[in-house]
């Protein structure tokens, strides 16, 4: 659809076939340009999700008469003639377990008493102000803890592109919704791969931003300074414009990153550059567990690197080790804030056994244990993004598996579950304890219609160039 003067009459308004087939960026300039307007937009996708969701199992709560009410507010403040906000009108939805104001925050458990949240937290206020409209919650695994989004407060999140698999964890619920189109984008938050997992498996874009890139959710108060919010879209672009939205905001952090000297949406938009970069399939888990690929994951890489050659870029096998003891130290302060959680005695119970069993190991450990383990990975930061530096980004592949069947992590055994976990994503939690910026793009479709791709790694504060690339790897 055509971005020009605003529209005038109903003859003007998009059909449904039309709203569906606009990205997210081009959404945003029809809303601006008042081409569509917000009421006609949530109207559009709240009718997806009542359509799609009872399959999918994308959503845990869809907020439907708070989004009506935005949306309204939205149409009335453009009609008066203020300038749109960057979102203006966009619809999204929040995994649930970032607090959205009136709305229960479960945290995917059915151990914590679902009580409506008093106020936005700061991803989601920051995206209200930018004028986006939240339609729901978001199925996620219990605590975000999790390579795959089931629990036991609702239906499994399932993959659009076989719903008998999972589309990965802990924003599946999110990819899902949007490899689904059920919303134009969304963001996630990753502290593991938990952006980039689901988008691979949904063959979605999904950008880890650098450690404190995004005041709201940059990696500043978990323990290991791990998790991040990001974006997950169909392309490089959209993935921008939110990414864009999401650094827009009062910045209370002396170590966060510099803002960047243009917008990200511009440097998509220019997909410049040409880069040298370094292959490497070696995982920090290889010292615990035995880390293969499968097939479709090795042709997602060989894919990849053919898409990179004929963009003008260098690829190179890049011979990097890791520290043996990374597994363990991960684990360990990977599970640690689930000493933390305050949950009723009477309530124990009612946890997973993935997270039952984590959280008596975490409230076992000594802080001489916990000072230790973020010492290694400290160190092991130092020394990965000093290996990484002989390149301009790394590539490896994002998942060592195709997706994962509907509750093949759920043996009952927690040591074999977190061991799954490893193996079928074994390349992205190492990104977040380097805090450096990563992007996953889909480069490979099987004869099973999924989608395999890779990840590129960036150097410190690097997401410009990594958007750029994947924009490129898009128009091959």
């Amino acid at each position: 659809m055509p971005i020009g003067p605003p529209a005038h009459g109903p003859a003007d308004a998009p059909s449904d076939a039309e709203l569906g087939a606009l990205t997210a960026l081009q959404l945003r300039n029809a809303l601006a340009a008042r081409q569509v307007s917000a009421r006609e937009v949530t109207e559009y996708y709240l009718s997806r999700i009542e359509a799609l969701n009872p399959s999918l199992g994308a959503f845990i709560a869809v907020t439907a008469d708070l989004a009506r009410a935005e949306a309204f507010r939205a149409d009335e403040a453009l009609a008066q003639g203020r300038a749109p906000a960057l979102l203006h009108g966009m619809p999204l939805a929040h995994k649930d377990l970032t607090d959205v104001a009136g709305v229960p925050t479960t945290m995917g458990s059915a151990a914590v008493p679902p009580a409506p949240a008093a106020e936005d937290g700061p991803l989601a206020s920051i995206l209200r102000a930018a004028g986006a409209i939240s339609l729901g919650k978001t199925q996620v695994p219990e605590f975000g803890l999790s390579s795959y989004s089931e629990n036991l407060i609702a239906p499994p999140a399932r993959n659009p592109l076989d719903p008998s698999l999972s589309p990965g964890g802990s924003s599946g619920g999110s990819a899902a919704a949007v490899a689904a189109g059920m919303l134009p984008f969304a963001p996630g938050t990753d502290g593991g791969g938990s952006v980039r997992i689901p988008a691979a498996a949904t063959g979605l874009v999904g950008l880890k931003p650098n450690r404190g890139r995004i005041p709201a959710g940059g990696g500043q108060r978990d323990l290991g300074q791990f998790v991040v919010a990001g974006p997950l879209a169909r392309n490089a672009a959209d993935a921008a414009l939110m990414l864009d939205a999401m650094v827009a905001e009062p910045n209370f952090h002396a170590t966060s990153a510099p803002a960047p000297g243009g917008s990200f949406l511009e440097a998509a938009l220019r997909a410049e550059g040409r880069f040298r970069i370094g292959l490497s399939t070696r995982s920090p888990f290889e010292s615990r567990l035995d880390i293969q690929l499968d097939p479709e994951a090795v042709l997602g890489l060989e894919a990849g690197v053919l898409a990179l050659t004929g963009a003008g870029h260098i690829v190179e096998d890049a011979d990097v080790q890791y520290d043996e003891r990374y597994p363990d130290a991960f684990s360990l302060v990977w599970t640690a804030p689930l000493a933390n959680i305050p949950l009723p005695a009477d309530q124990e119970d009612q946890l997973v056994p993935l997270t039952a069993t984590m959280r008596r190991r975490a409230l076992q450990r000594s802080a001489a244990d916990l000072a230790g383990a973020v010492d290694i990975l400290r160190g092991f930061e130092e020394d990965t993004i000093r290996q990484y530096a002989a390149w301009d980004m790394m590539l490896t592949p994002v998942l060592g598996m195709t997706p994962r069947p509907i509750g093949w992590y759920w043996t009952g055994d927690a040591d074999e579950d977190y061991a799954r976990q490893c193996r079928y994503s074994p390349f992205t939690s190492m990104v977040n304890v380097c805090g450096l910026p990563a992007i996953t793009v889909p480069t490979y479709r099987t004869a099973d219609g999924l989608w395999m791709g890779i990840q590129l790694i960036g150097r410190p504060g690097a997401e410009a160039e990594l958007l750029a690339v994947a924009a490129q790897l898009e128009s091959q």
